[in-house]
């Protein structure tokens, strides 16, 4: 079984707020293709430096469990040239896992 975590900017990088209609559209995505997700609304701090600078953002995470990892990896390819430019960002963050569960 794999779990998998995509990381998402609640802020354009212009600093607009980014519409509720496109995390809405991506959560119908990704529970037509997982049959279910874990949405985390609130809002998380994340960090990151280039360079010299430290940049910042405020994201939210959606969660998704299947076992179909290699389907599920070249479906998420393919949402995340959709969702770099839906949500206009240069990279989108999404993390596998392998997990067990308890019986």
């Amino acid at each position: 079984m794999k779990e998998f975590d995509l990381f998402l900017p609640l802020f354009f990088n212009d600093g607009t707020q980014i519409p509720r209609e496109l995390f809405q559209d991506l959560q119908a995505r990704l529970l037509e293709q997982f049959d279910g997700l874990t949405f985390f609304p609130q809002p998380n701090k994340g960090f990151w430096r280039m360079g010299d600078v430290t940049y910042q953002d405020e994201i939210v995470i959606f969660r998704m469990l299947t076992k179909k990892p290699k389907k599920a990896r070249r479906y998420l390819a393919d949402l995340k040239m959709w969702m770099k430019q839906a949500f206009r960002q240069e990279e989108i963050l999404i993390i596998e896992r392998s997990i067990k569960l308890v019986d």
